[in-house]
């Protein structure tokens, strides 16, 4: 008898690209930590608090993968050294990078989510649906709070550009693995 495999359903695909997202956002605000405690010291407090959304949101997703015997996106790494370089290179930038790149992450993410939600909706997968859900509103948050902190900077425009292209590409591509 010929191995059978099963389709992918949409909902374990997006728990697992929200998984390793989550793994990136974490490297994103662990390297901007790391350089504004020597240079922006006044926002270390701030990224800390975002840093303690994401791994929450991590622990969701990673908490349905592991009850759905699911493993993780293959993007993972690529998420976590892709998150780590980009949170590294807009801290070297100073507050403007920093909060631009939050900016830009956080609203291509909440795009995602609110089309996710539609999806996990038709597909009637009420416990994914609620994960996703959760965690709109602290995304919601982290993207104000962005847009509020880098209005003006010239900055803005090319930083925003690059990270929104970089951060769908590897949605993107989580999609395709």
């Amino acid at each position: 008898m010929p191995d059978t495999i099963e389709p992918v359903r949409i909902a374990s695909k997006i728990m697992k690209i929200n998984h390793a997202g989550e793994f990136g956002a974490i490297n994103i605000y662990r390297a901007q930590i790391l350089v504004a405690r020597l240079f922006s010291p006044q926002l270390v407090a701030t990224l800390e608090d975002f840093l303690s959304h994401e791994r929450k949101h991590l622990e969701i997703f990673g908490r349905i993968l592991q009850s759905r015997g699911i493993a993780r996106c293959k993007s993972f790494w690529l998420c976590g050294i892709g998150g780590f370089c980009l949170g590294l290179i807009t801290a070297l930038m100073g507050r403007a990078g920093i909060m631009t790149c939050t900016a830009a992450v956080e609203t291509v993410v909440t795009h995602h989510l609110l089309a996710q939600l539609a999806s996990l909706e038709a597909e009637n997968d009420s416990e994914a649906y609620q994960a996703v859900q959760s965690i709109l509103s602290e995304e919601l948050e982290h993207q104000q709070h962005g847009i509020e902190q880098s209005k003006g900077s010239l900055l803005f425009k090319p930083v925003s550009a690059v990270v929104s292209c970089a951060t769908s590409a590897v949605i993107w591509l989580g999609f395709q693995l």
